[in-house]
């Protein structure tokens, strides 16, 4: 899952929610200057990872997209989950959407300085051009997928991700709301079980 899905599962807490949005630039354990209520955010990202990794409507998602994007379908699929994420907002919120990522924004701005480098840069765009509010946009998707393609070290043609995701649009839809209801399952038993 990418940015959107990650803020959303992380539950109200303010140290989860930084925690896991800042967890993929924490690299294996380099946790020890964080605090306990970080770190679990960071291990709750890497439980969400795990979970839609290995999860068989995802893997089914990956197949379709492997055609277009090669071995980044993972990464595609990702953010094109985000897109329907947000379009489908209220089936899983009672929170309007952009309240929550004013919160989420409000949240992540009192944070910065305390962001590794690296993520510290990317906020400050997704900030700045909503990259979130905007995921609910087919074309939203689009720029995400292309600006990440002109990042990546190799041609990824990750751009290409988005016919894949407009050729299959429902069915993506439908494979979305399979799992996503598991995810949140899985994502709320580990937030309990970190708290017991």
């Amino acid at each position: 899952m990418n940015y959107l899905a990650h803020l959303f599962l992380s539950g109200p807490d303010e140290d989860i929610i930084f925690g896991n949005f800042i967890a993929d630039h924490i690299k294996g354990n380099h946790l020890q200057h964080l605090t306990d209520e970080v770190k679990n955010g960071i291990r709750l990202h890497r439980a969400i990872d795990t979970f839609t990794d290995s999860h068989p409507v995802t893997l089914t998602g990956k197949i379709r997209l492997r055609e277009y994007v090669n071995k980044y379908a993972p990464v595609a699929l990702d953010i094109i989950y985000d897109h329907y994420l947000a379009k489908n907002w209220l089936h899983f919120s009672d929170e309007e959407l952009p309240v929550f990522l004013e919160r989420s924004y409000r949240i992540l701005d009192g944070r910065k300085a305390e962001m590794p480098e690296k993520a510290q840069y990317m906020y400050t765009y997704m900030r700045r051009d909503n990259w979130l509010g905007n995921y609910i946009h087919p074309e939203g998707i689009l720029r995400a997928l292309t600006g990440l393609s002109r990042r990546t070290t190799f041609e990824s043609h990750l751009e290409k991700g988005f016919d894949a995701m407009m050729k299959d649009y429902n069915l993506f839809d439908e494979e979305f709301k399979l799992f996503f209801p598991e995810l949140q399952e899985h994502a709320k038993d580990f937030l309990a079980s970190i708290k017991s």
